[in-house]
């Protein structure tokens, strides 16, 4: 059995119904898009409480995790979750990228489409909203966060790629971009360049490069960094 279905049964048995008779866990969902309907996940921390606004995460998988399943893109950063549920106090938004071919923002209507449907079912504090992904995610955060740089409070790209034109349109968010200097898939000069991009531009985003390691930064950067803690220090006054 792969891997990722282990971790979407582990998921549905740890899901539960709590008081407030407001599920919480990793809850499965499904959105009404023009070309049909799309599955996504939505977690919701055991500490929920509808009347208390929580802070939100949107979480973008990268190229392994397409599809239309709706579970597989929850692999590693909700492994993360798993692991130190205290360290990720988030409702947190899985939208699945359906086409690995596409870019993240080919598939923008349904990031936002399922975006504004989750701020519409919970109580989320609209001023503590963040974005994350890795690989294809990871350039998903440079474009989506380009294309509503008023949105989100911080953002967090892991071992992804971006332009010039969409480092200058999130050179005010605070940033953390993460990468390993051994990786092959995507290599570590193109955060670079966005994190020089962002200096030019004016901004100060965080870099934090792993020495030896591939490909798979997102594991460090989700279960080894303060990454949540450091989300939480922000937020978006404008909202």
């Amino acid at each position: 059995m792969h891997s990722w279905l282990l971790l979407a049964l582990l998921i549905l048995i740890l899901s539960c119904t709590s008081v407030a008779d407001t599920p919480k866990g990793f809850l499965a969902k499904s959105i009404k898009l023009p070309g049909g309907d799309v599955k996504y996940v939505v977690y919701v921390p055991r500490s929920y409480e509808p009347d208390k606004p929580m802070p939100a995460i949107v979480f973008l998988n990268g190229h392994g995790e397409c599809g239309t399943d709706g579970w597989k893109q929850v692999y590693h950063l909700g492994g993360a979750i798993n692991l130190n549920a205290d360290k990720w106090p988030f409702i947190v938004m899985f939208p699945q990228k359906q086409v690995a071919d596409h870019q993240w923002e080919e598939e923008e209507p349904m990031v936002m489409a399922i975006l504004n449907k989750t701020l519409s079912e919970y109580g989320i504090d609209k001023t503590r909203v963040y974005l994350t992904g890795l690989s294809q995610g990871g350039h998903g955060t440079w474009a989506i966060a380009s294309m509503h740089p008023d949105l989100f409070a911080a953002i967090a790209a892991v071992c992804g790629y971006g332009t010039k034109e969409m480092a200058e349109k999130v050179a005010k968010l605070p940033t953390w971009v993460f990468h390993g200097d051994a990786d092959t898939t995507v290599e570590p000069e193109r955060s670079q360049e966005m994190v020089d991009w962002i200096k030019d531009a004016g901004g100060s985003p965080k870099f934090t490069v792993y020495p030896g390691v591939g490909h798979n930064s997102w594991d460090k950067a989700y279960r080894e960094e303060d990454l949540g803690a450091w989300f939480l220090e922000h937020m978006n006054v404008e909202r």
